[in-house]
This record gives C-alpha cells, sequence and structure tokens, in this order.
C-alpha cells in the first residue's frame, strides 16, 4: 500500500489534520503509525481505508489507484449503484479494524464475524459460511459463535472485530489503536494474534498505535507523525530514540534496546516537578 501527498482537512478546520503524507509499505509488511496525540494517525489511517475522503493525494494499494491519479475510484462521496459497487470492491482488499467498533445490540459472535462477508456476496453461500468459520477458528472464537458480542470481555470483542475483519479475505489489514482499550496482557495477545494472521495469511498491516514499547516490538517500521506531518520513518530502534521522542512528545524517557524491539520507559524529570 502506498499514499503520496495526501492531505486531510476536517471541515471547519483551519488546519490540515493530515499535511502531505507520503509512505509505502510493501506487501507482508508492517508499518506502525505512532505519535502525540492530535498528530494526525488515525485521520490518516482512515483515509487510507476510505473512511474520510482526503483533500489531495493518491492512495494505492498493489499499484492500483484507489484515490487521486488515473482510474481511481472518486467515490467516497457519492451514492451511486457503480460507486457503490467500487467500495465492495475495495472492501475485498482493505479491511478496516476500528477504534470502537459498532456492534448492533443483541449480535451474536457468529452473525457480527459474517458481516466481514458482505463485500464478497449477495446472498450467502457455503463457502461463505466456511469462511466465516475459519476465521473463527483462527482466533480460537469457535465456542464463542453463539454468544453474544455484548457479553464478552473487552480482549475477546478485539479478538471478534478482528475475525470481522479476516472474513472479508483482505490483502490489507488496517488497526485503528487496536490496543486502547485493553490492559497490557490482553493487549499483547491481540498484537500476537495479528502477527500470526499476517504470517499465515500474508497480510500487509498499518496499525496506528499509542504504546511506544508495543509499536517497538510488533511491526517492522514505525512512521513518527507530529503536528499532521511525517517526522520521520524507520525501523523501530532507528526511530525510538529519547532523544527523538523527548523533541516529538515533550517525554523524558530511557530506551532498552532488547532483540524483540527496543523498550520505551518513562522517566521522572524532577526539573519539571520541581517547578
Amino acid at each position: 500500500m502506498r499514499c503520496r501527498n495526501v492531505r486531510v482537512r476536517y471541515d471547519g478546520a483551519d488546519r490540515d489534520a493530515v499535511a502531505g503524507v507520503s509512505l509505502s509499505v510493501p506487501a507482508g509488511g508492517w508499518l506502525t503509525l505512532a505519535g502525540p496525540n492530535g498528530c494526525g494517525k488515525s485521520t490518516l489511517l482512515l483515509a487510507l481505508a476510505q473512511v474520510i475522503a482526503p483533500e489531495s493525494g493518491t492512495i494505492s494499494v498493489a499499484g492500483h489507484d484507489i484515490i487521486g491519479g488515473s482510474g481511481a475510484l472518486h467515490t467516497l462521496r457519492s451514492f451511486s449503484p457503480g460507486a457503490a459497487r467500487r467500495r465492495r470492491k475495495l472492501a475485498r482488499t482493505v479491511a478496516l479494524m476500528p477504534q470502537v467498533p459498532v456492534i448492533p445490540e443483541g449480535m451474536t459472535v457468529r452473525e457480527y464475524v459474517q458481516l466481514g462477508r458482505h463485500p464478497h456476496v449477495g446472498a450467502f453461500s457455503a463457502d461463505d459460511y466456511g469462511v466465516t468459520d475459519a476465521s473463527l477458528d483462527t482466533l480460537g472464537l469457535g465456542g464463542f459463535a453463539d454468544r453474544a458480542v455484548a457479553e464478552l470481555s473487552g480482549g475477546e470483542r478485539q479478538r471478534v472485530t478482528l475475525a470481522r475483519a479476516l472474513a472479508q479475505e483482505p490483502s490489507v489489514l488496517l488497526l485503528d489503536e487496536p490496543t486502547s482499550a485493553l490492559d497490557i496482557g490482553h493487549a499483547q495477545d491481540v498484537l500476537e494474534l495479528v502477527e500470526e494472521v499476517r504470517a499465515l495469511h500474508g497480510l500487509t498491516v498499518i496499525a496506528a498505535m499509542h504504546d511506544l514499547t508495543l509499536a517497538g516490538q510488533h511491526g517492522d517500521r514505525i512512521a513518527l507523525l507530529d503536528d499532521g506531518s511525517l517526522s520521520c520513518i524507520g525501523a523501530p530502534a532507528d526511530i525510538l530514540t529519547a532523544e527523538r521522542i523527548a523533541e516529538v512528545y515533550g517525554a523524558n524517557v530511557e530506551i532498552l534496546q532488547r532483540p524483540d524491539g527496543p523498550v520505551v520507559a518513562p522517566v521522572r524529570d524532577r526539573r519539571r516537578a520541581a517547578r
């Protein structure tokens, strides 16, 4: 997946939420979007997912433009039958795991995961039921299939949301703060599951993440955003340095380099506390 000079501005805003960002992720790669609150990481992710329309720029998947460029799907604000068909085609390629999923009241786990088949079907076939069951089994949810989603814990609901995304059979998986509402144990579990399904299905993963240690331990590269712009991009060990985090976040930290990625530890700044 690639984006070039993507710019997003919300209605009524006096500045861009995403200001001309360009980046690319190779097939099967994992890129994490990081940065302070309000830096534009979730907005950029939603633009990549076609949930919000960029003001300008180009977004492409597997070399095919989906926003901007020749033959792109200029359909985000269109409600024509042709636009709807093209959006469904896009949804077979790109799946979004939202930060706060909308789950209809009373819906069972199986019914919710089946929603991921919508881009592929008119009426359900045996293949669609098979894909649904395979997604549930991959994430260890077979025993939960007939339970109401509302009855599940936060970690279980995240697994169900991931199963729905997998049921779309995408080539690109977008994760918007997948661990934001989870304790550290469940956060680690969810990210390990993403690693497993990435390897199993050859998925390209782009994740907006808040926790820098988890960001450093999962994925190939980190793109650090600041005030809507791309500050830097590279391997976690190169991006997550004490100096760079102080510059972008205004935070005092120490970095512990480990084989599976850097650990970012906040350190109390006693000079600041004394003010």
